[in-house]
């Protein structure tokens, strides 16, 4: 099988067709792209994330906290605590270990999040460092908001630049490769977007404005994140490709090793679907954080999922969106 997340089809041949429902406490259940599940606790619901850190050598710590957390944001439920586990290799030192629970602890910390438990160990299993977390995150039960709450009508947003994850996963493992085609400049942005991975900010201002649906675009881009919520909601789409906020350096990035940044691994950029009366709360409360974002499109009756290209002439091109293949970063970091 390939490299990365199973493709959807595969998930729900040998995945998702294994699990059976039988309690009525579980508000939701494992689909498509839903990244939580929930458990009612009364009138609260306790919402969980699982997620490791696979496609990356550098920041191990920061990328597993802020992965996680971005999944309960995608909820609009509030961010608790982590369980870490971390797998080591034979030869893993005591400071490497130490550093890497050291930048996650900080990390959670800094965004008044406790790490609560976990497991630690050296094995053979391993030929390089896997970190996995889980997050915990609590809402009331009426504020859920789930990746298949996507209706017709409402528009498609995106916050800040997209691949923003793989961007910096890619200059810092990459650094030596990459030295004499980017400038020092370029390549101190690309390892600075580390430090731009989080999107709970906004997950709680959409949350709050009445968001629809939320997804945080992590493997397969922005187009597989997309893609996801629709299949999740039952719907199509309509993207307009040129409102899509692509850096510079990214791009050239991209262009280096010949990969398509709309599939990149994209934690930092968050998908929001929200009715256009809605939208105007959340645009005016992103923008008083200082929280880039774009209407890049809109939510059909569907199955088709479409982005669309204009050229000087103003005929437009629309192509299917594909269901997700193996992100983009597996063919560079390997």
């Amino acid at each position: 099988m390939e490299v990365g997340k199973l493709k959807n089809e595969v998930l729900g041949e040998i995945v998702l067709s294994e699990l059976k429902s039988i309690r009525e406490d579980i508000l939701i259940r494992p689909g498509v792209g839903e990244d939580c599940a929930a458990i009612a606790f009364g009138d609260l619901a306790c919402v969980l994330t699982t997620d490791p850190i696979t496609g990356s050598g550098s920041h191990l710590g920061r990328l597993a906290v802020h992965v996680c957390l971005n999944d309960i944001a995608s909820s609009g439920a509030e961010p608790v605590g982590l369980l870490l586990t971390l797998l080591c290799p034979e030869n893993t030192t005591r400071d490497e270990i130490q550093g890497i629970l050291r930048e996650a602890n900080e990390t959670a910390n800094a965004m008044g999040i406790e790490i609560v438990g976990g497991h630690t160990e050296i094995t053979t299993a391993v030929n390089r460092t896997i970190i996995s977390a889980t997050a915990i995150g609590k809402t009331v039960i009426k504020n859920l908001v789930k990746t298949s709450g996507a209706r017709p009508g409402d528009l498609i947003y995106i916050t800040k630049q997209i691949a923003t994850e793989g961007t910096a996963i890619i200059a810092h493992d990459k650094e030596n490769e990459l030295s004499g085609y980017l400038t020092l400049e370029e390549s101190a942005f690309a390892k600075s977007l580390m430090d731009a991975i989080s999107v709970v900010p906004e997950g709680k201002i959409a949350a709050l404005a009445g968001a629809s649906a939320m997804h945080d675009a992590t493997e397969g881009g922005i187009l597989g994140a997309i893609h996801e919520v629709c299949e999740a909601s039952g719907t199509g789409c309509r993207i307009d490709y040129h409102a899509i906020e692509i850096h510079s350096v990214t791009q050239k990035i991209c262009d280096f090793y010949k990969i398509n940044p709309l599939k990149l691994i994209s934690s930092g950029s968050m998908i929001i679907c929200i009715s256009g009366e809605a939208a105007l709360k959340m645009e005016r409360d992103l923008k008083a954080e200082n929280i880039s974002y774009a209407c890049i499109g809109t939510i059909t009756e569907g199955p088709d999922k479409l982005i669309c290209f204009s050229d000087s002439k103003a005929d437009t091109r629309c192509d299917m969106i594909e269901s997700p293949e193996a992100d983009e970063l597996y063919k560079v970091i390997g």
